[in-house]
């Protein structure tokens, strides 16, 4: 096993997080996934799709292949659960929110060609984070991001599990897939969410005040 060069935490010479050189590598990056997996895309191959030098990338990314695709993926992740609270915070009622969550995650996955390709061809980079521990900690980190946005719905306890319980049976359905079940289509997610989560917290549901 190789090991990763240290990230230095002070380099005057790197681009800033979020500067547009960085976003262009990161850019290029994410092209090149959807074309070649992580595996088989290299550096060089990102310097020359963001058309920028090799020194370039490496004063942004001094931590190598596993630092830019540490920040692609945090980058990538953010957007995404980004856009999930949007769906939700757009909701009137729970199972409206917990839907909109579902269908949009889904979506989200479907049309976004890097995770395709990830997800059929390079499967065992999602391992780590599906092992018992790994999971539990992913589970956590959506109870905390998402919950909040369900206590409009719920008492702040409830909203957690809520949370959890929604990406536990999203991650189910996604890796286990069912031909007769779409999560990205509304009816189908819609089913999932009456049957196993709206039972689970119909006593603790909030009324909620109709819109003026």
């Amino acid at each position: 096993m190789t090991s990763v060069p240290a990230l230095r935490l002070v380099d005057t010479d790197a681009p800033a997080a979020g500067s547009e050189a960085t976003e262009r590598i990161l850019d290029a990056a994410l092209v090149l996934v959807a074309r070649w997996g992580v595996s088989k895309t290299a550096l060089a191959d990102v310097a020359k799709e963001a058309g920028c030098s090799r020194a370039t990338l490496y004063r942004a990314f001094p931590g190598g292949k596993q630092h830019l695709f540490h920040a692609l993926a945090a980058r990538e992740l953010q957007t995404y659960l980004g856009a999930i609270l949007d769906a939700i915070d757009a909701a009137d009622e729970l199972a409206d929110a917990l839907t909109r969550a579902m269908v949009v995650a889904a979506r989200l996955v479907r049309d976004h060609d890097g995770a395709q390709f990830i997800l059929e061809h390079e499967p065992e980079l999602f391992l780590p984070f599906l092992g018992f521990r790994q999971v539990d900690l992913v589970y956590r980190h959506t109870a905390g991001a998402v919950g909040p946005h369900l206590e409009r719905f719920l008492p702040a306890d409830r909203a957690a599990w809520a949370a959890e319980w929604g990406a536990r049976l999203f991650i189910t359905y996604l890796f286990n897939p069912q031909a007769d079940l779409d999560l990205a289509v509304i009816g189908d997610a819609r089913g999932l969410v009456d049957r196993f989560l709206i039972p689970a917290f119909a006593a603790q549901i909030v009324p909620t005040r109709p819109s003026t």
